[in-house]
């Protein structure tokens, strides 16, 4: 098992009777000792999967509530970030904002491209908040990685996370893009261990986070990627554990 201590900036929580107990353990039986939590459960995967290749999106709204319930009896160990819904005024996340520690937006799910201006009406609040940005990126115009470095240069005071190793399992070209943006970080689930690698050589350790998508995907699985990589332990601390608490702006523990 790879060493611990271990942070997973992205982890899903369905609205469903013991999610949450089912998260603890898991996360439990992979060593994991903390975690960052946004809504599942949103869209029916076999929908998603269709969306993914042939467009469309739904208007649903997350079940922010069960999340922040959900993490507010674990002393901090699962952390609450608010699955924003674009087709709905921005105003309901900024009033809601200081109970949770970052903020997802997903092209993916509500179709909405990272320009919109309701995306950006979003990241404004994020940044009043100082909350991190996590993105899922797609192949379509509007929501690619350029389109996310376009939102970038212009909140540079977001950090803002790049999810599932950008677009496929293979984006080595989201790295070029995001290279020289300092305010993007990689989150690593779902991609080929050679983009992690690569990752942590072009972007350097400290824009690296480790992250499952579980339940979609086992963080034991996860985990296994970087074990074969042996990267040195500092660089590992900094991808399980330090990267993760310096975006939630809290001091590396």
């Amino acid at each position: 098992m790879t060493a611990r201590p271990v942070l997973d900036f992205h982890v899903r929580l369905a609205p469903r009777p013991g999610a949450g107990e089912r998260l603890l353990s898991a996360m439990d039986d992979s060593g994991l000792d903390r975690a960052v939590v946004c809504a599942g459960g949103t869209i029916d995967l076999d929908r998603l999967a269709r969306q993914l290749v042939e467009g469309g999106h739904v208007e649903t709204d997350a079940d922010n509530d069960t999340v922040l319930k959900t993490c507010a009896d674990t002393d901090g160990r699962l952390v609450p970030f608010f699955f924003a819904n674009p087709h709905r005024p921005s105003d309901e996340y900024r009033s809601r904002a200081a109970e949770f520690r970052g903020l997802e937006i997903s092209p993916a799910v509500h179709g909405i491209g990272l320009a919109d201006p309701r995306v950006e009406e979003l990241v404004g609040v994020a940044a009043e908040f100082g909350h991190p940005v996590y993105v899922v990126c797609l192949s379509r115009p509007g929501a690619g990685v350029a389109d996310l470095v376009g939102v970038a240069r212009r909140f540079p005071q977001v950090n803002f996370v790049l999810g599932h190793s950008g677009i496929g399992n293979i984006d080595f070209h989201a790295l070029t893009l995001i290279r020289d943006e300092p305010n993007i970080v990689l989150e690593t689930s779902g991609g080929y261990t050679c983009v992690a690698e690569a990752a942590v050589s072009r972007l350097g350790a400290g824009r690296v986070v480790f992250g499952s998508e579980y339940p979609l995907q086992h963080p034991a699985v996860e985990l296994a990627k970087f074990q074969v990589l042996r990267l040195p332990p500092e660089q590992w601390r900094q991808i399980a554990w330090d990267n993760a608490h310096r975006l939630l702006g809290e001091e590396q523990q």
